[in-house]
This record gives C-alpha cells, sequence and structure tokens, in this order.
C-alpha cells in the first residue's frame, strides 16, 4: 500500500546548466579561489612523482597539494566533533554531496551517519533515525532532502528525511507486495552499494529473508509506486549477489555476482554480461548519454581499468594496472551525472615493486580509448584495513570530491573526510 504520493523527479542528466554550475563553484569562490591563480591548469597524464609524509592538517585550513596544485581541505575532525572513530565518507558508488554541493554526509565506526556543511565544514548532527546500511542517498534536485531505508537494512520502505528541520516520512512501503511474491522477504536493499536512477526515478533492489539469505531481486518505479518485474534465485538457479544497482538512465539493472556482473533490462527479459567476476566498480554516463560500467580486470593481462557500454556490449580498455610487477586496489566514482564521460578513481594498497604514476592518488579518468587523466590529489592513506580506504566521492558537477584519510598515521579509525575543491575548467572539455 502507498503510503505517500511522490511526484516523478524530473532531472536533466548529460549537461550542467549554468545554475547548477554556478552553485556548485560558490564554494570555491569562498574558500579556494584565493589560492589558484588565474593561469592555473590541471596536472595532466601519468605523473609519477610520489608525495612525502606530512602531519596531518588542521581542520578547516585549505592548502596546495603540492604536486598537484589543487585546493584540499580536512572537513571533518571526528575527535572536536565526537563523531565516534572516524567521519568517513561510506563509499565511492555513495553520492557523498547533496544537491547543491553545501552539504556532505559521513558515517561513524558506531553505524550512525552525520552531516556537515560543505561551506562553513560546521557539524550539522546526526541523522536521526538512520543507522548502519541505511543506505542515504541525497535527493538529486532538493538539498535538504535525502531517501534512506530501514535502520541496518532490516525492512521494505524506502524513507525521506529532511534535514533541515528533522521531519522523516514514509515515502513508498513495499512490504505486502513484496510478501506477495516472496512470503519469507524481510528486507529489500542493494546490499549497501548500490543507487536508484539518477532521477531518483527507478530503483533495483535484493530481497533478503531475515537470515539474510537471498530470495530474488525486483525493480520499482517510484513515480507510479509500482513493481515492475521480479527476479527469482531460486528459479533462475542462482545465489545472492554481491550487491546490486541500477544505471544512471534507469534502463538497467545491474547485478554484481562473484561469477559475473550483469545488466538486465528493467523487466529482466534481457541481459548483457559486463564482467567475469564482480570487482570494485561503477556505473556512469559516458558522452553520448549511454550507460557505461566502469571496472577493473584482475584476471586478464595487465590488469586493465576498463569500462563497458551497457547498449552496446563493447569494452573499451582504459590502462593498465599491472606495472613492473605491482598492484593495486582501487574505488570508482561514476556519480559526476552533469560531468559525463569521466570517473573517478583512488587507488591504495599497493603491492610489489616500485612507485607507480596510479598510487596512492585521487584522480579523473576520461572514458574513451587512450584517456586522459586529470591528477587531483594524494591521499596520504596508510592502509591499514578496510575503514582506511580512501572511497573518493565526486559530485555531480565534477567540482567537489572527497576521500577519507588516516594522513599517514597507520591508524584503522583515526579517519577524517577531506576535501578537494576543484575550478569548473579542471577537467579538459570533451574531445571526439
Amino acid at each position: 500500500m502507498r503510503i505517500l504520493a511522490v511526484a516523478f523527479l524530473s532531472v536533466t542528466i548529460g549537461s550542467a546548466g549554468p545554475a547548477s554550475a554556478e552553485k556548485a563553484d560558490a564554494v570555491v569562490a569562498s574558500r579556494c579561489a584565493p589560492l589558484y591563480p588565474k593561469d592555473w591548469q590541471p596536472v595532466l597524464g601519468q605523473d609519477k612523482q610520489r608525495p612525502g609524509r606530512t602531519a596531518k592538517p588542521a581542520r578547516g585550513k585549505p592548502f596546495i597539494d603540492p604536486l598537484f596544485k589543487t585546493c584540499v581541505v580536512r572537513a571533518t575532525d571526528h575527535a572536536a566533533d565526537e563523531v565516534t572513530g572516524f567521519a568517513r565518507t561510506d563509499y565511492s558508488r555513495r553520492q557523498s554531496f547533496n544537491a547543491d554541493s553545501t552539504k556532505f554526509i559521513v558515517g561513524s565506526k558506531d553505524g550512525s551517519w552525520h552531516h556537515y556543511d560543505a561551506r562553513t565544514l560546521k557539524y550539522g548532527g546526526q541523522l536521526p533515525g538512520v543507522g548502519s546500511d541505511a543506505e542515504v542517498q541525497w535527493h538529486p534536485t532538493n538539498p535538504n532532502i535525502l531517501y534512506h531505508l530501514p535502520p541496518f537494512g532490516i525492512g521494505m520502505q524506502i524513507l525521506e528525511l529532511n534535514i533541515a528541520n528533522g521531519k522523516s516520512r514514509v515515502v513508498a512501503d513495499l512490504s505486502a507486495r513484496i510478501k506477495a511474491v516472496w512470503p519469507k522477504a524481510a528486507s529489500a536493499w542493494t546490499r549497501a552499494e548500490g543507487s536508484p536512477s539518477a532521477d531518483f526515478r527507478y530503483w533495483t533492489l535484493m530481497v533478503d529473508d531475515k537470515d539474510w539469505h537471498g530470495l530474488g531481486i525486483l525493480t520499482y518505479d517510484l513515480s507510479t509506486d509500482s513493481i515492475i518485474a521480479a527476479y527469482d534465485f531460486a528459479k533462475n538457479k542462482k545465489g545472492r549477489p554481491d550487491h546490486v544497482s541500477t544505471s544512471p538512465s534507469g534502463a538497467y539493472a545491474v547485478c554484481s555476482w562473484e561469477d559475473g556482473t550483469y545488466a538486465f533490462t528493467r523487466d529482466f527479459s534481457k541481459a548483457v554480461k559486463l564482467h567475469t567476476r564482480s570487482e570494485h566498480s561503477d556505473l556512469a554516463l559516458d558522452t553520448n548519454g549511454d550507460d557505461v560500467y566502469v571496472s577493473i580486470d584482475y584476471e586478464a593481462s595487465g590488469g586493465y581499468v576498463f569500462t563497458t557500454n551497457i547498449r552496446t556490449g563493447v569494452r573499451t580498455l582504459l590502462f593498465p594496472t599491472y606495472l613492473e610487477r605491482t598492484a593495486t586496489a582501487l574505488h570508482v566514482s561514476g556519480k559526476a551525472f552533469l560531468k559525463p564521460g569521466w570517473v573517478l578513481l583512488s587507488t591504495y594498497k599497493e603491492v610489489g615493486g616500485p612507485w607507480q604514476w596510479l598510487h596512492g592518488k585521487v584522480f579523473a579518468v576520461e572514458l574513451k580509448p587512450n584517456p586522459r587523466i586529470v591528477n587531483i590529489a594524494h591521499h596520504h592513506v596508510a592502509y591499514n584495513e578496510y575503514f582506511t580506504e580512501p572511497h573518493a566521492s565526486v559530485n555531480r558537477e565534477f567540482t567537489r570530491i572527497v576521500f577519507n584519510s588516516n594522513w599517514d598515521n597507520n591508524s584503522k579509525t583515526d579517519v577524517d573526510t577531506f576535501m578537494v575543491e576543484l575550478p569548473l575548467k579542471a577537467l579538459p572539455p570533451p574531445r571526439r
């Protein structure tokens, strides 16, 4: 039963208008603009410079990355704000910034979520009623609204929270309809790594029972409050996937199993195999507006980062990661929907031989053969288990980036969020 009516969230993806660009650049004007000379240009290409160790910066004072000349600021201080354990961006696939990039969210060690003012870096408080795997998603147009699932991912509702007044409401309750398909259903979520379509109309959710055994996947249309289709694991002889998500256009439900990642049409009638495994990845838009999958192929020669066009199935190799007997882990953020054709990568956990150009940094990658690389910042992560991973996340305009760092101190939990503020000209214009 529908709890509250929801209007279709009309969002134009693929081009940033003057108004959105103006809003996104407002923070640079107030804090970082004095640090960018008029003739500033990004450092392009496979730059192999290695950063030196430095003391952890104080919160709030912008500084210039010594090698890439970008403006960076430590955005949180978990100890001062009494945020338990750490204050870190949740995941690269999560959009950390709200619709106008004036606020951002972080998670803490105890599973609570918190919001900050991106302009003043003032701590805004804990998000009420939001806990652990609640999959917080910022509304695409209203900067005060975020959507989330029930605390700890237990339940079959989509909820809305207004952080301006603290009021919460149920946007959609799918419980009865899901139970009609799977009577033992207890949770509907993405397994904490997925997102709805860029306009928030279409959602892909995986359904579990109370013991977290997978039952199936469904696609849902928020604008009409209707379940479009369901995919039953037992019927299709498939196990529970690592996670599910929705392509930016909403045309595809993407399901990531250990034996392969697939993009299904919304009705599950057709599927395209995107990769042979489930790897760190994200979904993005290319310059033609097509949905693309961006990931890494550790099993192929060279360990290439690649992109696959979901509509055509064509794979494009971007660059190798196995260089001089080295390897690295990485995360992808494809959430810059207003800057199609680019994704953000953050690398960590380097092993093997000497320092390479892609190690220990946050950088933008063009989704074309022989891609242009825009070097953004070294993150100074001293890798020490999961919570020290940088998990860099980009805003829709590609003007704000957040990443996590223990800043060379090797702590497993002394982790804060750092923000990079980029001029609008940071990414080169599109090329054909």
